[in-house]
């Protein structure tokens, strides 16, 4: 296995053949071409992921931070024709129109570039939580705090997040995680600010905190990022491509990330209310939310470290199912503060697993190339999910209570590493395909008559290989 994949990595598939005329010159200019193209793995690339890091902080995070402005506006019954399932798809909507404008973004980021895109986002993430201050019925905070500034998350999360991996080869996972840990960190900073700034200042006075906080946040990482030079020209020729769905190996990360997010949604919106639900105060159940956040911060670059150093697939596998394993063996007993505290820490640590390694995880599955179009694609598929969520987790906990649920959400974890682990397999198949390709002496884009497909090669043993994907 160790020799196919060396020969995979060596391989090129522009390389001329033995026939072809000047064949020094081309293989001098394609060998000066791949040490260009070759990424710095570190550099300015570091500040870029302290620029995504900021944008998440300052986007994902403020939007974690939307359970607590939920839980005053349900108990000052700030808008008294507004119901639970209003306020649920207020928080879901504005990450789905983040999802859902993957395309639009790919589209404008290719035309304008990243920079203009980004403070795109940073003036509808400003403008969305300064109006929203000024609302004064439920539907103004479906406009502002869900739809808009969903769009504004969407310009700045997606741009940043496309053009990070462009800058690491090796440290690719690792930076990706540094940066994804800002959700996290986000989420622990703005739930305490947000908590805080309610009982001194009122609801209205903490939007415009927040609205300034992201201004300066954001504004300042857009002016920051930049794409890598060699990148941009061969960009502006890629665009967003729905064909992506018809490669089962995309199918199965989209298939990864609808399940995850089912199950990832449900813990960060309800495991609060689990906590009051078995007795214990609003404080502690909004500690056990700050700990969630807290896991996600320290997971995220941990997973991303080990991602690089024993596989991306691999890593992201084992890391979602161990989110299905503390389901079922901490959450569901867990009927007091202590065990539901460890709960939070150790499912923070992995329950984010998706978001930390989707990036990296693509480009070893399309490669660098098509990694913005297929984002956005997989991105896409995640708006219906992201928005019904929650509601689906209430209606459960309303009709069979939370032990359904807790299953349920286990089970979408587990179904998510089943995906990753058939993906494993075809990334196996991939590399033995191509060293097949090879020996036979067929270009890489054509077929080999002597290889099996996919669905005839996969034996149950095959999913036990050994290797670094």
């Amino acid at each position: 296995m160790g020799d196919i994949e060396l020969r995979h990595c060596h391989h090129n598939s522009n390389e001329p053949s033995p026939s072809a005329p000047d064949e020094s010159n081309l293989t001098s200019i394609n060998n000066s071409e791949a040490f260009e193209d070759a990424p710095p793995n570190g550099g300015y690339g570091w500040v870029c992921t302290f620029c995504c890091c900021m944008i998440n902080i300052h986007t994902w995070g403020i939007n974690s931070s939307w359970g607590v402005i939920l839980a005053h506006f349900l108990s000052n019954s700030t808008y008294p024709n507004a119901s639970h399932l209003d306020y649920a798809f207020i928080g879901g909507l504005s990450i789905a129109m983040c999802l859902l404008l993957g395309p639009v973004v790919t589209k404008v980021y290719n035309i304008i570039g990243s920079k203009l895109t980004m403070l795109m986002g940073t003036g509808l993430v400003f403008g969305s939580l300064l109006g929203a201050s000024y609302s004064t019925e439920i539907w103004h905070l479906f406009l502002s705090q869900g739809i808009c500034f969903g769009t504004g998350m969407g310009f700045l999360y997606i741009t940043a997040t496309a053009v990070l991996p462009e800058w690491f080869s090796t440290r690719r996972s690792f930076s990706m995680g540094l940066a994804a840990s800002g959700a996290g960190l986000g989420g622990v900073l703005y739930n305490l600010a947000a908590g805080a700034a309610i009982q001194a200042m009122g609801i209205a006075a903490t939007y415009r905190v927040l609205a300034f906080c992201a201004l300066g946040g954001n504004l300042i990482s857009s002016l920051l990022m930049k794409d890598r030079r060699s990148f941009r020209e061969e960009r502006r020729g890629r665009t967003f491509n729905h064909r992506d769905l018809s490669h089962f190996e995309v199918l199965l990360m989209v298939l990864w990330g609808v399940t995850t997010e089912l199950g990832y949604v449900t813990l960060v919106y309800s495991l609060p209310n689990y906590a009051t639900s078995i007795g214990l105060n609003p404080q502690q159940g909004s500690i056990t939310g700050a700990i969630l956040n807290l896991g996600l911060t320290i997971g995220r670059p941990l997973v991303g470290y080990f991602s690089d150093a024993l596989g991306r697939i691999t890593i992201s596998t084992v890391m979602t199912a161990f989110c299905g394993l503390f389901c079922f063996a901490i959450w569901i007993p867990a009927y007091s503060f202590a065990p539901l505290i460890l709960f939070s820490l150790l499912a923070g640590m992995v329950c984010g697993t998706f978001w930390g390694t989707i990036t990296p995880v693509t480009a070893e599955v399309v490669g660098l190339n098509r990694l913005p179009s297929t984002f956005a694609m997989i991105c896409l598929t995640l708006v219906v999910p992201t928005t019904f969520a929650e509601p689906v987790a209430l209606s459960i906990v309303a009709s069979s209570g939370y032990l359904s649920t807790q299953v349920y959400v286990a089970s979408m974890f587990i179904l998510g590493a089943t995906s990753l682990w058939v993906l494993r397999s075809w990334k196996f198949y991939e590399i033995e395909m191509k060293a097949a390709r090879e020996s036979e002496g067929i270009e890489v884009n054509g077929a080999s008559t002597s290889f099996p497909s996919f669905f005839r090669w996969i034996r149950p043993r095959k999913l036990f290989l050994n290797g670094r994907v």
